[in-house]
């Protein structure tokens, strides 16, 4: 893995479906009615967690391993909506074993909406003799 650079963005976008909110639905036991019912388009609403598995896609993209996750959702996303996240490195701090890395993300819908926030903190690994 190479070494995170304080300033470097990455993004991801995509647009939810009906099928996967009803899968996270059943799998978190998150199966509100604005979950499963539709509105008056044929969307439903996304649940917060599964919008928040965009930064993580974001994070495993860098090999970077997740110690604190910090989301604020602002507004609601709804299936069909694309939705892109972009993830900022803010600061990479060196150590023996690994870089100690904080990242800020937003998350924004295509009117230009920010639909969630978050301040992540991890680590990426350096490599060794043992292979890690």
């Amino acid at each position: 893995m190479d070494r995170p650079v304080e300033g470097e963005t990455n993004s991801y976008e995509r647009t939810f479906t009906v099928e996967e909110v009803e899968q996270f639905g059943e799998l978190t036991g998150d199966d509100q009615p604005r979950h499963t019912e539709p509105d008056e388009d044929g969307r439903v609403m996304v649940q917060g967690l599964l919008t928040a598995t965009m930064p993580t896609k974001l994070g495993g993209d860098s090999e970077m391993l997740a110690r604190r996750m910090d989301f604020e959702f602002h507004r609601p996303v709804y299936t069909g909506e694309p939705v892109t996240c972009e993830s900022r490195t803010e600061a990479v701090v060196e150590r023996e074993d690994r870089y100690d890395v904080t990242s800020e993300v937003v998350c924004s819908n295509t009117e230009g909406e920010t639909v969630l926030t978050a301040t992540i903190e991890g680590l990426v690994w350096k490599e060794d003799v043992d292979g890690h």
